[in-house]
């Protein structure tokens, strides 16, 4: 027989899934995505991510970098050094994210052996990133105003749920800078994360597939260690891309003066 307060118990956590489900279910896409675009995800950070890139014959080129992310107020500052190989090592990237829309993110690739600083115009940003599966765009956050959401439908992605929510560029501006004309995210119900999406390029016919793996909590902030982009035609891979995080540290005392041309082309 259970006791009273065990009972109590059961019926205050069916109270409370109860409430969570009701709330859940009554927010709009836009509103599941505010909530996405809110969470903690952390300030001031130092990585080092490996980049694994594989052609259709399965050949593969690993790649290390040294991530740097300052938070402004609501922006956010980004450097990117390669460390190795060699034929790509000391090539740099930074990003002054933007948070509001109506103003371009600026981007900057540093090109050693050219000793050279291209800025990153806005009609290329959907071109490939270093020869990945990521576009320059996806180097930024996504700013909310910049497209229109619809929840498709509830399902489970490894045993959790998640909501399927289309996301439409809002212009053609936007259409070309990202190079996608829709793309559907997956977003895990109890920690307001992507977890999948898929994006339909707007040019080839293409479609990428892309994957959050390895969540875990650092400092008390969820991430993801791991993220797949695979680029397809005709339901035929392409190329695929792995970036594996590791050594995530928080609340970093990272000087301003990182974040620079001159320090770019300096090296880290």
């Amino acid at each position: 027989m259970l006791q009273l307060k065990q009972i109590q118990e059961v019926l205050l956590c069916g109270v409370i899934l109860l409430i969570f489900s009701a709330s859940a279910q009554a927010m709009t896409a836009r509103e599941i995505m505010e909530k996405v675009d809110g969470r903690d995800d952390g300030d001031n950070l130092t990585a080092n991510v490996e980049m694994v890139l594989i052609d259709k014959k399965n050949n593969r080129r690993v790649r290390k970098m040294k991530i740097l992310n300052k938070d402004k107020g609501k922006d956010t500052w980004k450097l990117q050094f390669f460390v190795s190989p060699a034929d790509v090592k000391d090539t740099g990237f930074l990003t002054y994210d933007y948070y509001e829309g109506g103003r371009d993110d600026d981007q900057w690739l540093y090109l050693p052996d050219l000793r050279k600083t291209k800025r990153i115009a806005s009609s290329d940003k959907s071109g490939a990133f270093m020869g990945s599966d990521f576009s320059y765009a996806d180097m930024t956050k996504r700013v909310l105003d910049e497209w229109t959401y619809k929840i498709l439908k509830e399902s489970e992605v490894k045993g959790h749920k998640v909501w399927l929510i289309e996301a439409l560029p809002v212009s053609k501006e936007v259409e070309d800078r990202y190079g996608f004309s829709k793309s559907v995210i997956f977003i895990r119900q109890d920690i307001f994360m992507g977890v999948r999406a898929v994006h339909w390029l707007k040019e080839g016919k293409k479609i990428k597939y892309q994957e959050m793996l390895g969540f875990e909590q650092i400092d008390g902030i969820w991430v993801s260690t791991e993220s797949r982009m695979k680029t397809t035609k005709n339901k035929v891979t392409l190329h695929k891309t792995v970036m594996k995080w590791s050594d995530i540290k928080y609340n970093q005392a990272i000087d301003d003066e990182m974040f620079t041309v001159r320090r770019l082309e300096k090296g880290i």
